[in-house]
């Protein structure tokens, strides 16, 4: 399966073999250096391989393989080298049982990154898991890129189009809600993420976000938040109420997500478009690479953790956050966790905590999509950890934990969209822990958005060809 993360039209002709030298450097036949005498082959990748390919073996042999990937192909790369491709040999280096026991250690890693190359599309709308059955009911059709869903009071559901348009979904039909502003729909861009108002019932209050284009230069744009009234003509007093700054000429890497915590404020993730050595970790004037915390109004709270320069408080709650695009509301503890994609390798869950630097770029579990690395750090002084990461990446994308008893072996468990992998991935936990996972619904199509509605039930947004929203029905 081609990953979907990888750049269009690049080659990883360079690093396709299985330890390197950086490539803007000559050949030369590798040296040795000092090793603990009894290193093995995960040893040996670490004083050898690490440098080029990023600390994580797994990581690194989440690629398309020039020269194979079987033992025999793995034995003459690292003993030969494929000086062409910057590769260097090892045969004076190693003994021939020190390299045909580090390509044993590549192949472990090459085996467990086939775990996700799922057999063909479903054949049965009935998915059978370790611990439940459940039957998939269609709600609605028709919708490319269902990227937000939030639930109406009266039963039905707002669904967003990446496309820019936005639809109530009511008894299994859609009815497109007028008054969406225009958005950038090209490449990650468009109509993101909808939320309802706390108090709903009685301001009609809906939120959602969107890439902004630039009043006065079309070539750039932000993610935005606007607020408007729903009502039975469409949206009116529309408002924005948040503007990520500075704008952008990319199109990818929006985030965004938006959830409302316990007490009325809005919690927003914006990705850093891209331009990782520069927004993430700016803090003053920069709201890129952030979650964002206001009031339902758009005002800052006074009790914000960050301050700008000059001392004023801003929106920012966390920072160092890579592309974040999922949110949910924790049912017992009120916290706020997230999802993120990593860049090849290293997704992420956090628990995020006000003022927390959650370390992008400075530390990742991931490397560079063409194998170079981005960081030799995992963790450092001043970042917060990872809850859980993910290596290969999945594309995370929506996040809900599972509530009521309708799916009693899953209670209180976390729901990610795999959108590479095109999956629903369960993360089983002990309080905070993560202690294992499944795969759910494989190869239903890349799944955008998963949530747990008021009724009980979860409800799953699939992208194009399915185009679908999902209710899982759990069956006895």
């Amino acid at each position: 399966m081609k990953s979907y993360l990888l750049l269009p039209g690049i080659t990883l002709a360079a690093v396709t073999a299985i330890c390197c030298i950086k490539q803007n450097k000559p050949y030369t036949a590798a040296d040795k250096v000092p090793v603990e005498v009894n290193a093995g082959p995960q040893e040996n990748y670490a004083a050898y391989c690490a440098g080029c390919h990023g600390e994580k073996m797994n990581a690194f042999v989440d690629r398309d393989w020039k020269h194979g990937n079987g033992l025999k192909d793995l034995v003459k790369g690292i003993k030969n080298g494929w000086p062409d491709d910057g590769m260097p040999a090892f045969a004076q280096t190693f003994s021939d049982k020190e390299i045909e026991e580090l390509a044993q250690y590549i192949l472990t890693g090459i085996k467990e990154r086939r775990e996700y190359d799922f057999d063909d599309r479903p054949r049965s709308d009935v998915f059978k898991t370790e611990k439940l059955t459940v039957k998939l009911e269609i709600v609605a059709t028709g919708i490319d890129v269902p990227w937000g869903m939030a639930f109406l009071p009266d039963g039905g559901m707002l669904v967003t189009d990446r496309g820019g348009k936005m639809y109530k979904v009511f008894n299994k039909q859609k009815q497109e809600i007028k008054g969406v502003p225009p958005v950038v729909a090209e490449g990650q861009g468009g109509l993101l993420d909808v939320a309802i108002h706390p108090d709903f019932v009685k301001n009609q209050l809906v939120y959602f976000s969107y890439s902004k284009p630039h009043p006065d230069n079309k070539r750039l744009a932000t993610t935005a938040v606007m607020r408007a009234k729903l009502g039975r003509a469409g949206l009116s007093e529309q408002k924005i109420i948040f503007e990520a700054l500075p704008y952008q000429s990319t199109r990818h890497h929006y985030g965004s997500r938006l959830v409302f915590d316990g007490t009325g404020h809005l919690f927003i993730s914006v990705g850093e478009r891209g331009n990782e050595r520069e927004n993430p970790q700016a803090t003053d004037n920069n709201q890129l690479g952030k979650v964002h915390r206001i009031n339902d109004d758009g005002t800052i709270p006074a009790d914000n953790p960050i301050k700008d320069g000059s001392g004023k408080v801003t929106s920012l709650y966390t920072y160092g956050n890579r592309n974040p695009q999922g949110l949910a509301l924790h049912p017992l503890t009120g916290e706020i966790w997230e999802n993120e994609h990593g860049p090849r390798g290293g997704d992420e869950i956090n628990i995020l905590q006000p003022g927390k630097n959650y370390g992008w770029p400075l530390t990742s579990y991931g490397i560079n999509y063409n194998g170079t690395t981005i960081t030799d750090k995992t963790t450092a002084p001043g970042i917060t950890d990872p809850q859980h990461y993910w290596i290969p990446s999945i594309g995370p994308s929506g996040l809900a934990f599972v509530t009521g008893d309708k799916y009693k072996p899953w209670k209180g468990a976390i729901l990610s969209g795999s959108l590479r992998f095109q999956y629903l991935n369960l993360s089983y936990l002990d309080g905070t822990k993560i202690t294992g996972e499944e795969k759910l619904l494989k190869n239903i199509g890349r799944v955008r958005d998963v949530r747990m509605a008021p009724d009980g039930f979860i409800y799953v947004a699939v992208e194009q060809p399915a185009a679908a929203i999902y209710k899982l029905v759990p069956i006895e």
